[in-house]
């Protein structure tokens, strides 16, 4: 009988004699060998299949909607093969399949399926939106003249962009009672893709904070401060009190911490123990909070 690999040899040789006739020591470094070896093998395998899909997936964006028969023709697949990639890419919600348009007379048997990249699939690749805002708003600045006037376009823009958002924040948060705001402002962050929270502060009886775990302008944002700027005072608006930038995502920390004190009490107390008030994102942005 074979064995696949001198790995696995002392595992799959060890002569039948139970606990009293120990294997060689060769086979016993052997065998604690083969577990590794057949992990990186399963790992090199899963890596071929994700590269695969990954190889699927690019054809139909560069192709358009396909069947299973023109990716195999492209690819230099088998179907079979090409089948499981696509139920994998379907299951993820990467690709998903309709019905082949027909021009013309409509032949005889069903038509045939091809699939097509979802949205989801789509914003897998890069699509360079980062940059493009980036560029967008250098053009703004220089074509307001640069310097501080160019900044003050970009704030002027920042400022609008977020009001905009707003207004669509403002009923959910006004509806809320004074004690549930920060919590409804974090609900409507969420469905907006900034994955928001609202907790206690460390001194709970001064405030809370308002947690966003996700930025969709990030990078931007980092060449941008101005943008940051915008959001906090928007916050202090639909809260009706101050509140304080703490860290950014933006500026490397590991969430975008915003303090709202607890009432014009506590707003009182906190506004007298800090010198920074709304316009302290970019100065402030790299302390994680307490």
């Amino acid at each position: 009988m074979k064995y696949a690999s001198e790995e696995q040899e002392g595992t799959a040789a060890r002569p039948a004699g139970g606990p009293d006739r120990p294997a060689p020591a060769r086979s016993a470094r052997s065998a604690s060998g083969a577990a590794p070896h057949h992990d990186e093998q399963q790992g090199t395998r899963n890596d071929e299949q994700q590269g695969t899909r990954n190889r699927v997936a690019r054809s139909i964006l560069d192709h358009g909607p396909s069947t299973a028969a023109e990716l195999a023709l492209r690819l230099e697949l088998t179907q079979a093969a090409v089948r499981r990639h696509l139920d994998t890419l379907v299951a993820e919600n990467v690709v998903e399949p309709r019905e082949k348009r027909v021009y013309g007379a409509r032949t005889r048997g069903r038509p045939a399926k091809v699939f097509a990249l979802t949205d989801c699939g789509r914003d897998a690749f890069d699509q360079s939106y980062d940059q493009l805002a980036a560029d967008a708003l250098r053009w703004i600045a220089e074509s307001a003249g640069g310097g501080e006037l160019g900044e003050a376009a970009i704030a002027a823009f920042a400022r609008a962009r977020f009001a905009a958002l707003a207004e669509g924040y403002r009923a959910s948060v006004e509806s809320a009672s004074p004690e549930g705001r920060t919590q409804a402002l974090a609900e409507a962050l969420t469905a907006d893709g900034y994955a928001a929270t609202a907790r206690s502060a460390p001194s709970h009886q001064l405030g809370e904070q308002l947690c966003q775990h996700h930025c969709p302008v990030a990078h931007v944002a980092e060449q941008f401060p101005q943008l940051c700027e915008a959001e906090t005072e928007v916050f202090s608006r639909l809260l009706g009190t101050h509140v304080q930038r703490l860290a950014t995502i933006a500026h490397g920390d590991g969430v975008c911490t915003t303090f709202v004190p607890k009432g014009r009490e506590a707003a009182g107390k906190t506004a007298h123990r800090t010198t920074k008030t709304t316009n302290a994102s970019a100065s402030t942005a790299g302390r994680n909070p307490a």
